[in-house]
């Protein structure tokens, strides 16, 4: 490969990682606060609505993504006859990965908040706290402190898995790599899309540590 089209090829594996990036982003932005009401379904003491949330949290970590992506992108064709315009398909990926991670970080947050001790809740009804105010003054911040772990685990895995937009063919950067590798036939722009996916992972993992030694006040 000449040095010209080594830094053509770079330049749209960089144009994919933008897109790569998008995914990222929004997914985390939806995904987060969607999981915090799908855990508070989960825990309701409704148990109509206990079961149907536990059913859906079941069938999204069940399946795989891939399937999901397919569902979400071909469905409105296949069972309604609506025409997929190019459009839908960015919005099918971010819907697709948003539904999804948000099913995983939904069980994230029922867990860190089961793992507050009741103690935490009497003392806020004590100090004349209501429900919200004792969530969102002592619960949240104590639960987030505790998930950050598998939050970052997500995180990480979240960077690895916008790779899979490629099945609707949506142009992120695993896509570009492959259609430059058929090309030129060389394994040289999956190797560098591989590093650019480690540089990602390591920048995650960077900040995601940073944030949890700020929390960790207790020491």
């Amino acid at each position: 490969m000449e040095l010209k089209e080594f830094f053509d090829m770079i330049q749209q594996l960089l144009g994919g990682l933008g897109a790569s990036a998008v995914i990222f982003v929004l997914t985390l932005l939806f995904s987060m606060p969607l999981g915090l009401l799908v855990a508070f379904g989960r825990m309701s003491k409704w148990k109509p609505l206990q079961m149907v949330v536990k059913v859906f949290i079941a069938i999204l970590r069940g399946t795989p993504l891939m399937l999901q992506l397919f569902a979400i992108y071909y469905g409105p064709y296949y069972l309604f006859g609506v025409s997929i315009s190019l459009e839908y398909r960015f919005i099918a990926v971010i819907v697709g990965f948003s539904v999804n991670y948000a099913a995983y970080f939904a069980e994230i947050y029922r867990s860190g908040i089961e793992s507050i001790p009741v103690g935490q809740y009497e003392a806020a009804t004590v100090l004349g706290y209501n429900k919200v105010q004792t969530f969102v003054r002592i619960i949240l911040p104590q639960m987030w402190k505790r998930i950050l772990p598998p939050v970052t685990n997500e995180a990480i895995t979240l960077v690895k898995d916008t790779s899979l937009a490629f099945v609707i063919s949506y142009q992120e950067m695993f896509t570009i790599a492959k259609q430059i590798s058929s090309t030129q036939t060389t394994m040289l722009p999956l190797i560098v899309a591989g590093v650019f996916y480690f540089i990602c992972n390591a920048i995650v993992a960077f900040t995601m540590e940073r944030i949890e030694k700020k929390m960790d006040y207790y020491r």
